[in-house]
């Protein structure tokens, strides 16, 4: 009884060590909340810091478009909203940001603050970040000249200080209208220290989906890069149906939300490595596939080293010299002389001495053929080969060849026994042959079938 009490004890106490490794694994395994900083709000996902850029040294962001992108550590991300403000939505979108305490940046049109400026000044009273997009928002920057980009710049820039109470509270960021990007527009937004903003994350809202439909093109790409610019548009009312929910799923994935502001005199740019304002820098555990750079190496002695001499490579030994051919000029220019060949030729023919032994030269009657061997030699009928007109073969006897009654043959009528053609010939020698007509070897074919 002692023994098996004993050994229940040990059960559940391992059995308690192993439940709690599990839980310390699950919770490991899980992204962490960012810490609540809205008060009265305890599910709020709240801004975890403000982040301070200079536009002059980084004019351009956003890496959908440009190499570079804001300097956010894992997990952080940048709420911006584009073409407000519009009472009925943007005043929603105003409210939900408010109640999670979160700072965003929006940029706005310039004719829409001056046809509602009470919109403009709600955002700086709220603390957001306000920058331009354009007067009209026109979808051809990439077609428009200097001068017609400069002055859709300047004039949106214009009507929306003129919307606020103080207009050094407008930052010099601008994005530009259906991130159609412009050389002439980038030069002058660089020349005069404006900071062009492109994104790292759609959400597609512009478009006619529903409100699931961005929430969950926004998460899943958000998830994707890990960080970055999300871009939304506070005009449309599937994005407020849909920003509730991806504030709150962005809390319990681990997201935190960073405010971003410009520098000024009285506030530095947040301290920053360059390799931070890349999407995913570089680290030393991964490889990085490009070839390394030369040192530039200096020594303390670079004297030369004496050229070697043509008389160092000259090998007379054995009659095979590298010495420089001789040259001769022909009409002005150098002619190289055909070389020596480096091998001697032989002076004399070189006779192999006879041992005296030949070999024995074979007989004539080797390659004499007994008469009565041919037909072992060539076993298929006579018939088959071609003679000259008038041409037998000798002492060989040919099968007879019967021609069926009533026909005759092309080269006339046949003789009907053509055996015993050697003692004929024999027998008659002194008188002269009659020629003997031609046999043709397919009429003979086609008479046996």
């Amino acid at each position: 009884m002692v023994g098996n009490r004993s050994a229940g004890v040990r059960v559940v106490r391992w059995t308690a060590i192993y439940v709690a490794i599990l839980s310390c694994s699950a919770v490991q395994a899980q992204p962490a909340s960012p810490p609540n900083n809205c008060p009265g709000h305890p599910d709020a996902i709240g801004t975890s810091r403000t982040l301070v850029v200079d536009p002059r040294a980084h004019p351009r962001i956003g890496t959908m478009q440009y190499p570079e992108t804001l300097p956010l550590a894992d997990h952080e991300v940048v709420l911006t909203f584009d073409d407000g403000p519009l009472p009925k939505n943007s005043n929603q979108v105003l409210q939900i940001l408010a109640d999670n305490c979160v700072k965003a940046t929006f940029f706005e049109i310039g004719e829409q603050a001056r046809a509602f400026p009470e919109g403009v000044r709600k955002l700086v009273e709220a603390g957001h970040t306000i920058g331009s997009h354009s007067q009209h928002h026109p979808l051809n920057f990439q077609k428009m000249s200097e001068e017609q980009a400069k002055a859709e710049i300047e004039t949106g820039i214009e009507s929306i200080k003129a919307a606020m109470i103080d207009p050094n509270a407008m930052a010099p960021f601008f994005r530009i209208p259906g991130l159609l990007r412009a050389p002439p527009v980038e030069a002058y937004a660089e020349q005069h220290g404006i900071q062009i903003w492109s994104t790292d994350v759609l959400a597609d809202d512009w478009h006619r989906i529903s409100s699931a439909k961005v929430h969950d093109l926004a998460m899943k790409r958000l998830d994707e890069r890990g960080k970055g610019i999300l871009l939304l548009h506070d005009i449309q009312a599937r994005t407020v149906g849909a920003l509730p929910k991806i504030l709150h799923d962005m809390k319990e994935r681990g997201y935190r939300i960073v405010h971003v502001v410009p520098a000024r005199p009285d506030l530095p740019a947040t301290p920053t490595e360059p390799e931070q304002w890349q999407l995913h820098p570089p680290s030393e555990n991964v490889p990085i596939a490009r070839w390394p750079k030369l040192p530039n190496f200096v020594f303390a002695e670079n004297e030369m080293l004496p050229a070697p001499a043509a008389s160092d490579f000259d090998l007379a030994e054995g009659g095979l010299s590298l010495a420089l051919a001789p040259t001769e000029r022909v009409h002005g220019r150098a002619v190289p002389l055909p070389r020596q060949a480096p091998w001697p030729r032989a002076e004399a023919t070189v006779q192999v001495a006879s041992n005296g032994a030949s070999l024995p030269a074979p007989a004539s009657t080797v390659f004499e053929i007994p008469e009565k061997a041919r037909a072992v030699i060539q076993p298929f009928p006579i018939t088959m080969h071609h003679y000259a007109e008038g041409e037998n073969p000798p002492t060989t006897k040919v099968a007879s060849v019967h021609e069926p009654r009533g026909r005759r043959g092309r080269g006339g009528r046949q003789s009907r026994h053509l055996a015993h053609a050697a003692p004929a010939a024999a027998k008659h020698q002194a008188r002269p042959a009659a020629p003997a007509r031609r046999t043709h070897v397919a009429s003979l074919k086609k008479r046996r079938t």
